[in-house]
Formats: C-alpha cells, sequence, structure tokens
C-alpha cells in the first residue's frame, strides 16, 4: 500500500513505506509458524498483519514490537526477502592468529618439540607461547593459547610425571611380585 504525504494542521505524517508482495500474508504466518526464532517470527508476523491491511500501529502491537522495528524489518524484507529478516552476525573480535598461522600452529604441535631447540620432550603453553612470539611476533597469555588449541581440536594433555632417577628393573620386580592380574 502506498500513501503520499499528507497535512494534518503543521504536522506533516510521511507515506507508509511499501511492503514487497512476492509471499502472501499467509505464506509468511506459515513461515512464521515454523520459524524457531522468535525474534523473525516476531518480524514476520507484523509484515504479515501489515499486508493483511491492519494499521502498523496494530500490526507492531499484535507483534510485540515497535513501529522502529517494524519498518527496519519492512526495509530489510524489501531488500533480501525473508532472509532479511534475520538477525546480523554480531561482529565480535577478530582472531588473533590468522587461519594460516593456526594451520601451522597446529602442524607445529602435532609434529612435536626438537629437544635441542625448544629444550623440552613435550609441548607445554608458556613454551608455545615463546614460538609463537618467536615464528609469528605476537604475544598470546598461555590461557588464551589454550583456548586456540582447543578449537583447532586439539586436547590439552599432560605428561604423567618420571622422576629421573626411577629404576626400570626395580619397577619390573615390583609388578612380578605385586598384585596378580586376573
Amino acid at each position: 500500500m502506498i500513501r503520499s504525504s499528507v497535512h494534518v494542521g503543521e504536522e506533516r505524517m510521511p507515506a507508509a513505506l511499501p511492503i514487497r508482495e512476492d509471499l502472501s500474508a499467509g505464506e509468511l504466518r506459515a513461515l512464521a509458524r515454523r520459524e524457531s526464532k522468535g525474534r523473525v517470527a516476531a518480524r514476520m508476523f507484523a509484515i504479515a498483519h501489515a499486508l493483511d491491511g491492519v494499521s502498523r500501529a496494530e500490526a507492531v502491537r499484535l507483534a510485540g514490537m515497535d513501529r522502529q522495528a517494524l519498518r527496519d524489518a519492512v526495509v530489510r524484507y524489501n531488500a533480501e526477502g525473508v532472509t532479511g529478516l534475520y538477525d546480523r552476525p554480531l561482529p565480535g573480535r577478530p582472531e588473533w592468529l590468522s587461519e594460516g598461522e593456526q594451520a601451522t600452529l597446529k602442524a607445529i604441535i602435532l609434529a612435536g618439540p626438537d629437544p635441542k631447540r625448544h629444550g623440552c620432550v613435550e609441548w607445554t603453553l608458556p613454551i608455545l607461547c615463546e614460538v609463537i612470539a618467536e615464528r609469528f611476533a605476537k604475544t598470546l597469555h598461555p590461557a588464551s593459547l589454550s583456548r586456540i588449541v582447543r578449537r583447532l581440536g586439539l586436547s590439552k594433555q599432560k605428561t604423567r610425571p618420571r622422576h629421573p632417577q626411577s629404576d626400570a628393573k626395580a619397577q619390573a620386580a615390583f609388578q612380578k611380585r605385586g598384585c596378580a592380574k586376573p
């Protein structure tokens, strides 16, 4: 429905924003009933009411939203169709390591450390932070690196401590005379 501006006294009422009509009000309601996201369904219902000729004030009241939200939904619906009624993803903070750097880090972790170069036989988060600082010139806290390692699908496992003076022969003898395994 397209209306022109109407002057009432000193106040000027804006023209109603036209709504595309490639889907009928009934089709929009059917989509809204199947929609799992409440905000999207409310936008669909409000637009369906407006398409049926209900006043926009009544349409927003029935859908539980305000007039500006309906106007924004109509603008997005006109431009993009039903997909425009979905919430936009929030931008968030960008990843600290790029995808290429994350792939390189995963390869480094899976290859294992070089004892001569890194001074260890198993990776620890602080040592990996040093490797990242050296390789990518980026500093990370071990807790932040722990989250990145988990997102890469790797688990954080600790090696079992081993006493430097442990005797393999004594352990074997203890196992022989210890508890018998069933």
